[in-house]
């Protein structure tokens, strides 16, 4: 759902299964944006943004965490490198909004999105 959302606002989506291999993909890839779920194998949400954020090449792309988990809904924005917190569900338009707002005036809009293939019950 969030794929064909950002798809048909005109996004080029690349999408990866977990947080390692977005590690990967955002160095191929070079995003504008990256939205990651909280819940994912391998590597979770809040460790995959670490790792972007300590790494000098990713540091500054802009990070929205969207998730079930109720977590995510007392997470203010900034926490742990976050800017931008999104709870499931939540309105289509809501975070085409959000990720159009971190893009950079000057280059094609792009975005990553970790899926997890597994959510939190």
């Amino acid at each position: 759902m969030i794929r064909v959302n950002l798809e048909l606002d005109g996004f080029e989506v690349e999408t990866a299964s977990d947080g390692a291999e977005c590690l990967e993909a955002v160095l191929l890839f070079q995003p504008d944006v990256i939205t990651l779920d909280l819940t994912m194998p391998r590597l979770d949400g809040l460790r995959t943004v670490a790792r972007l954020r300590h790494d000098a090449r990713t540091a500054d792309i802009p990070l929205v965490l969207v998730s079930a988990s109720v977590l995510v809904r007392d997470m203010p924005y900034g926490n742990g490198g976050v800017d931008a917190v999104l709870a499931k569900p939540f309105e289509p338009a809501e975070l085409v909004r959000l990720v159009r707002r971190f893009c950079d005036e000057g280059r094609p809009p792009a975005a990553c999105w970790a899926e997890p293939r597994t959510l939190a019950p």
